[in-house]
């Protein structure tokens, strides 16, 4: 709004304020080389730590030898499970009530995983420690997949556990199994589909690390780590490591990237801090690439056995789902607690299906924990993947256009709240005009026919639908805990005398532009300029409790803290407002900057008057000061919709496939930054195209990681990815504060399936139903030349 004669409200969008297309003020440092990340900072007296890590993947552990190692000049100290064990360390809690080995006692349960540390004077001694310890392994049968897990002569992977009969680590199931019963015998078909949602790994450009600082003479611990929940972390170092949380600090610095990777808790902290007890030193921990990739948290590694119950006309009328996910060595997931497979039952959330059932069981492997949420609300990706692809099928099955498909079975949007057949309670949405909306933006029936005339010539053209929605922002305490702490989060706002103002949240940047779009909020709420508000995070010592940026939470739930304690001093300023006015504070009114009287609107003060008066001129019996906190507990998740749609060629000769378009449509509900918005999705999409593409993670026989670099492990760079062609509908969410949604992880939930769709619509195949991602030009090609599906499923040989 401008000013005129009737208002004096500033213009929103010249202070920066919401809908403002604001420069990120991160940027600033980042481009410069001026970021603060884990390894820039240097301590007096650090000490540097290194890892020793199985080349076995299961393997008993027969002897441990670390005298050549105490013999290099410059080893402080060796760390090994038994002395581990000694100190009541060996095995920590995860986060998913399951524990997990810091360094191996008995056995090792995966290639990688941590047997021994060396902590000496600089990384490169440690590393020659690392080298001079000698380990005698007797080696063990190795599992790499479900079916080999749950075999009946399975070693169990888990015997350190009592009462762990074979290699389960739960079952669990939801939905209305005799309504699905009852739909499926009614149907006119019933469509299936088994597929494998590999495993992928976030991959941020900066691995995992840790500085841990133990001062002894004031029993106060302080680490540096690359966290993205700073308070949760300090939680469970105080549980493991038995120290008073009030002495532990946590300061998460500038973080090179995190995606979900940076989350748990890793052995490699444990250990760093252990060892700066016990030297009375700093002691630094940098993760190597190798190891962050064969050993850090893992994503996906899900099988699907998926039916659809249909009536002719299309009509879905109930859904059976079974996944088996493989969590490796242990059940380390990042989730909350009570939902054992994340938030799985969130397919077909946008469907309006009458029942559903969906049961799950989760299997230990030979392989690093897996599971970790990779820019995902809790296994959300591949429900939604699995919920696509059944989707494409099924229309398939029925000779139905894809399209048209999807549109008969979308809640409309006179339907909302909406209820799922799973059980959750959607918002709002606007889904098929976010159809609509791609399938004119790419031209939809025209591409049908040049399909057509294209097949004549011996091309292979083809078109992929996903459409999605994802619950974000867990959660309300109802229902949403991670280890008995609920998922609230909060804000701090201080208001200084001359009207700058400072925000700490506890939520955690790790890329998502939360200095600047923070200060949009404020400035939307108080009209204090976005430049002048500084925003903080990361520090326990100086934030307020939160639950850390993960799964999408940051603005559904972080960022509604931030509007609510902007309320709050709005509030307290109004009167102050009402003093200086002289009138009472019913005759004051607000708009964007200034509080008026009612009577009179060029009768005014600013917000900025407002803020030197708590410090100088409030009324009687008023506490000094503009400043306040907020912690925020939603009222139920947020439900962002989109609608992606890719076109594809196929070379039949070869399989390689290249995009040829590709459409977004996104509604996220009221954009803070349209400029950052666009920059999520477009991030979010090269991630989706990575995982149909590209990025490979498996293992052999033998458990052996292939992927553990990136010349095997392919990030796309911007000669690979295509271009993204984005389209917005807004639909506000009704219960946030500011009526936003949630972006960040939207396109890369949504967006594998279209791509798959597309090269499946291609191939154009009633014999191939399915090709596991990544689509690698040899099994598009071997599905084409042998007209069959194509597993993804490991073990794999070798040389593959």
């Amino acid at each position: 709004m401008t000013a005129t004669q009737d208002s004096y409200a500033l213009d929103e969008i010249k202070i920066g304020g919401m809908g403002a297309s604001r420069k990120r003020v991160e940027d600033n440092r980042f481009i410069r080389g001026k970021g603060n990340y884990i390894d820039d900072v240097v301590l007096p007296g650090m000490l540097h730590m290194e890892m020793l890590r199985s080349p076995l993947a299961h393997a008993r552990i027969k002897s441990i030898d670390t005298s050549a190692a105490y013999a290099i000049p410059g080893v402080r100290l060796v760390l090994t499970g038994e002395m581990m064990a000694t100190r009541n360390l060996a095995w920590m809690p995860t986060l998913s009530y399951d524990t997990q080995a810091v360094l191996a006692t008995d056995k090792v349960r995966f290639q990688g995983q941590e047997v021994a540390c060396v902590i000496a004077d600089d990384p490169y001694l440690a590393k020659d420690g690392c080298d001079a310890i000698r380990i005698e392994y007797e080696p063990l049968p190795v599992i790499v997949n479900p079916t080999q897990a749950l075999a009946a002569d399975a070693p169990i992977i888990r015997d350190d556990k009592e009462n762990q009969p074979d290699n389960t680590c739960f079952t669990w199931e939801v939905g209305d199994k005799e309504a699905t019963d009852r739909a499926f015998a009614a149907a006119d078909l019933v469509s299936t589909l088994k597929l494998h949602y590999p495993r992928s790994h976030p991959s941020p450009l900066e691995c995992c690390g840790s500085i841990a600082d133990f001062n002894r003479s004031t029993s106060r611990l302080t680490v540096y780590m690359t966290t993205q929940a700073p308070h949760i972390v300090r939680a469970a170092v105080a549980l493991i490591a038995e120290l008073p949380e009030h002495l532990i600090r946590i300061i998460s610095p500038d973080l090179g990237g995190g995606f979900g990777n940076k989350v748990p808790v890793y052995p490699g902290y444990v250990m760093s801090i252990l060892a700066s007890i016990l030297t009375e030193r700093p002691v630094k921990w940098i993760e190597d690439r190798t190891g962050n990739l064969i050993s850090t948290g893992f994503a996906r590694d899900v099988y699907l056995d998926g039916e659809l119950a249909l009536r002719k006309d299309g009509k879905i009328l109930g859904v059976r789902m079974h996944t088996d996910s493989d969590h490796g060595a242990f059940f380390a997931d990042a989730q909350p607690s009570k939902f054992k497979i994340g938030l799985m039952h969130s397919a077909f959330a946008a469907y309006d299906i009458p029942a559903a059932h969906l049961t799950a069981r989760g299997v230990y492997t030979n392989k690093a924990p897996g599971g970790v949420a990779y820019r995902c609300s809790f296994r959300v990706t591949e429900a939604m993947f699995f919920q696509e692809r059944m989707v494409q099928a099924a229309a398939d099955d029925l000779g139905m256009d894809q399209a048209e498909f999807r549109r008969v079975n979308l809640v409309r949007d006179d339907d909302f709240p909406h209820r799922t057949p799973f059980g959750f309670l959607t918002d709002s949405g606007q889904y098929a005009k976010c159809l609509d909306v791609g399938l004119e933006a790419i031209g939809y029936a025209d591409f049908r026919r040049q399909q057509e005339e294209a097949r004549k010539r011996g091309r292979l053209l083809g078109i992929g639908i996903s459409t999605m929605t994802e619950p974000l922002g867990a959660g309300n305490s109802r229902e949403y805990d991670i280890l008995g702490i609920k998922m609230f989060d909060s804000a701090e706002l201080r208001v200084h005398m001359t009207g700058k103002a400072l925000l700490r949240t506890g939520a955690k940047s790790q890329g998502q532009g939360h200095e600047t779009t923070w200060a949009q909020i404020v400035a939307h709420e108080l009209g204090i300029p976005a430049e002048d508000v500084v925003v903080e995070e990361g520090d326990t010592d100086t934030a307020p409790f939160g639950m850390g940026t993960y799964a999408s939470r940051s603005t559904p739930v972080a960022g509604a803290a931030v509007a609510m304690v902007s309320r709050k001093i709005r509030a307290k300023a109004r009167k102050l407002a009402a003093h200086l006015l002289e009138v009472s504070e019913e005759d004051v009114d607000w708009e964007l900057g200034r509080f008026y009287v009612r009577s009179n609107r060029a009768q005014g003060v600013s917000i900025q008057q407002c803020a030197m008066a708590a410090y100088s001129n409030m009324p009687d019996g008023m506490e000094p000061g503009l400043e306040g906190n907020a912690y925020y507990d939603p009222p139920n998740l947020t439900w962002p919709f989109a609608c992606y749609i890719a076109t594809v060629e196929v070379d039949p000769q070869t399989g390689v496939w290249d995009v040829l378009r590709f459409v977004a449509v996104d509604d996220c509900g009221v954009r803070i930054n349209p400029m950052v918005v666009e920059g999520q999705i477009m991030g979010g999409l090269t991630e989706a195209y990575a995982m149909a593409n590209m990025q490979f993670i498996t293992f052999d026989a033998d458990g052996n990681c292939i992927g553990s670099n990136f010349m095997d492990y392919l990030l796309p760079t911007a000669w690979e990815t295509p271009g993204w062609e984005l389209h917005e509908v807004v639909t506000p969410c009704p219960h946030h504060p500011i009526g936003a949604k949630g972006i960040g992880e939207c396109a890369t939930v949504g967006g594998p399936a279209a791509f798959v769709n597309a090269v499946l619509d291609a191939i154009g195949s009633a014999q191939v139903r399915n090709i596991d991602m990544p689509l690698l030009p040899d099994r598009v090609y071997d599905a084409i030349a042998q007209q069959h599906d194509v597993s993804g499923a490991p073990p794999v040989n070798q040389g593959d």
